[in-house]
Formats: C-alpha cells, structure tokens, sequence
C-alpha cells in the first residue's frame, strides 16, 4: 500500500526518507506521478510500518510474503457514492482463507442485478471505513495470525474469524 505525498520525489531520492513536519521518518519515497514527466506531480511513498514489516523479512530470506485473506474488493470510491463506509468483496479466491471462512462475495443475477457482497466494518475490532483500514490491521500481522472480522450481510452484523495465509511470495 502507498499513501500520497506533496513532497518532490526528483531523480535519484526514490528510495529516500520522508519526514514529518518533526522530523520522524513516516516512509519510503518510492515514485510520483507526473503528467510532464518533470520531478513536478503526486508524490508516493511505502508507509514506515509497512517497511518495518517488510525489510526484516527481505534480510532474512531474500523474499516478501505477501499474506490477507484472499479477496479482491469493490473500489472504496464506489463504496462511498454508495453512502456506505466499509470494504466490500467483490470477488474470494475459492481456496482462500475468506472463502474457507464462509465469507460471501458479491454477485450480479441473470437479470443483471447486483447483489451486494459482505461489507467488511471491523478488524480486530478497529473500524474498516475503507480498504487502507482494512490494510493497516493486516499489516501488523503475519500468515497464521487469526483476524476477527465484522461484516454486514444482508442488513445483519455478523462476527467472522478468518485465519491470514500467504498469497503470494515475490
């Protein structure tokens, strides 16, 4: 995950330090988006937990285990014009955590019309208004580690328990 910036990211300080305003390093410079191709554009940067995460595992095996729950989710803008706040499931990969775990993607009918899936409204008991939330729990945790979900399913509340795996190793 990267959060935007408005510091200049110029040739050869990707991969630098950004600071706060304290000067605490708060991520890892890491591109910018610049509709000239100038060092001019939106700045992004790699979230300092995200590197704390990260670069002990990259030292130790040469690799970055990427590990969730196995879904792909509706855009948080189109949760939002929706007046709904929460990370929705789009899709599950049918041999991945959230499927194991009874989760249930949404869905669109021969009649072509859509049925909402699980909205997803808390980890670990941290509100969920939008996927970076989601994210940030499960940033702190690690493959096997059990996270506790709060979803919404057709108007009712339900707590679910969905155990973190590896997706992917790069």
């Amino acid at each position: 995950m990267l959060f935007r910036s408005d510091a200049a990211i110029n040739p050869g300080n990707s991969g630098g330090p950004l600071l706060d305003s304290a000067g605490l390093v708060i991520g890892v410079n890491s591109q910018i988006r610049s509709p000239t191709g100038a060092s001019a554009g939106i700045g992004f940067a790699i979230p300092i937990d995200t590197v704390r995460r990260i670069v002990p595992q990259l030292i130790r095996t040469g690799k970055i285990e990427r590990i969730g729950i196995g879904i792909r989710i509706i855009p948080d803008q189109t949760i939002a014009r929706l007046g709904l706040k929460g990370v929705m499931i789009r899709e599950l990969d049918p041999r991945g955590p959230a499927a194991e775990a009874g989760l249930r993607p949404s869905k669109r009918l021969p009649t072509g019309q859509i049925v909402p899936g699980d909205l997803i409204v808390a980890a670990n008991e941290r509100p969920v208004n939008n996927s970076a939330d989601l994210y940030r729990v499960i940033d702190q945790l690690k493959s096997g580690d059990e996270l506790a979900l709060t979803v919404l399913r057709e108007g009712e509340q339900l707590a679910v328990k969905v155990r973190l795996a590896v997706l992917s190793v790069e």
